[in-house]
């Protein structure tokens, strides 16, 4: 069995979380609930930033909030020294609430509405990163309105996909965000963007995928940028102050899964962009990078009380849980592979083969297929590791279903950070007819 972070098992022979014995938390705050180990998120947080600093090299460490954003996360990372990436209204206003310091606030998304450029304005956030030249004509027209100044990043496209192990050279990426490195979209974007009055650009922007642990997608994407950055210092006497990286750092769902360490990307990422720098006697950017996932993803297990079960003779076993796609919709959406144990009996030893069903009205509704457990009856507690991450972002209310509570686990202690949804919650927006 693999423990991330602070969880082991105690005297009890329970799973324990900061601290605290699952059952216990199951039991207190009931189920299914999202459980963080702070601790954990500290940890990766300080990886990526104490790597910075041991280099000499100024930068930023901006929470993608999108993986998990609440007021008490968005607090976590102000207390670790983080910016702050936020891509709507909601997830801007969840800072503001937070109180996030307004200048390590970064504006995302590829459809920014006029109210949210007119919310970050308003605010004066740090940078808005410009998606496409809808967004640039848009956000001109307002800071000439308003006659309001703001810091931007351009997002470009650098034709570099990767995932996991691989990463793909294209010379066109087919993607809905940011400006074409290499079919002269990106210049068209900095030149118009570096004759308004109203914007300073700070530099550039990329992203190139998701749960990633090879460094060299990132590599090769420096490279790409470094070739045109050269080439605008000469005609525009450009050169960018940020150079943001973007995220997408993998993490360990399961055994298959190998990530590296958070230093290793940043010692490399930060070695490439010195090697560019010296090459083109550009000066030093700053680096900025955008971890989400792999802060809070392996520090977040789900506690489920199992339920009914079915047994399918000669094809499989099922066992049904208190939740399902309504507070982690990845499995179904694209198949996402988790491990999990039973909280009251993690060193129990394996009896059977069994899949995990959601309670939600769909065949699809499957979290684990062909999971290996000890016998499991009504009531033991199921907990399902790395769930931190775009779990609770992107939990429904399928089925009128409530959404879960969460609770962040440090020290022995626990704290309850977003309570459980009640029925009365599922119909306060709605209106009668009658």
């Amino acid at each position: 069995m693999y423990l991330h972070g602070t969880t082991s098992v105690n005297k009890k022979g329970h799973l324990e979380l900061g601290g605290i014995d699952a059952v216990d938390l199951a039991s207190k705050y009931g189920t299914p609930l999202y459980v963080y180990d702070v601790a954990l998120i500290r940890e990766r947080a300080r990886g990526f930033k104490q790597t910075f600093d041991k280099e000499n090299v100024k930068a930023q460490v901006a929470y993608a909030s999108k993986a998990f954003s609440t007021i008490a996360m968005v607090q976590l990372a102000e207390e670790e020294g983080l910016s702050l990436d936020v891509v709507s209204g909601g997830e801007l206003y969840t800072a503001m609430a937070a109180g996030f310091p307004v200048e390590r606030i970064h504006f995302h998304g590829n459809n920014k509405s006029r109210e949210e450029l007119e919310m970050a304005l308003e605010h004066g956030i740090g940078c808005i990163v410009v998606d496409n030249f809808y967004e640039l004509d848009l956000l001109k027209t307002i800071c000439a309105e308003k006659n309001a100044n703001i810091k931007i990043l351009l997002r470009v496209t650098p034709g570099i996909e990767a995932h996991t192990h691989d990463y793909i050279l294209t010379g066109q990426e087919d993607s809905k965000f940011g400006f074409d490195l290499q079919n002269g979209q990106a210049e068209t974007a900095l030149k118009d963007a570096l004759q308004d009055n109203y914007l300073e650009v700070l530099g550039l922007h990329c992203h190139i995928g998701s749960q990633i642990f090879d460094p060299a997608g990132f590599l090769l994407a420096t490279e790409k940028i470094f070739v045109k950055m050269a080439a605008w210092k000469q005609a525009f006497n450009f050169e960018a102050k940020v150079l943001n990286l973007g995220g997408g750092f993998g993490i360990r769902y399961t055994k298959e899964d190998e990530p590296i360490q958070p230093s290793q990307y940043v010692e490399e990422i930060i070695a490439e962009v010195k090697k560019w720098v010296n090459h083109y006697s550009m000066n030093m950017p700053e680096i900025w990078i955008e971890p989400g996932r792999s802060l809070v993803g392996d520090a977040g297990i789900t506690l489920y009380r199992i339920g009914s079960q079915k047994d399918v003779p000669g094809v499989r076993k099922y066992l049904a849980v208190d939740g399902g796609m309504s507070d982690n919709i990845r499995p179904a959406l694209y198949q996402a592979k988790y491990e999990a144990v039973l909280a009251n009996k993690p060193l129990a030893a394996v009896k059977e083969t069994v899949s995990v069903a959601g309670k939600c009205c769909e065949s699809g509704d499957m979290l684990i297929w062909d999971l290996p457990l000890p016998e499991a009856g009504q009531e033991d507690i199921l907990a399902v590791f790395c769930t931190g991450a775009y779990g609770y972002s992107m939990a429904n209310n399928y089925n009128r279903l409530p959404r879960p509570a969460v609770v962040f686990v440090e020290n022995g202690e626990a704290r309850l950070v977003v309570k459980r949804e009640t029925y009365e919650d599922l119909v306060r927006l709605d209106l009668s007819l009658k």
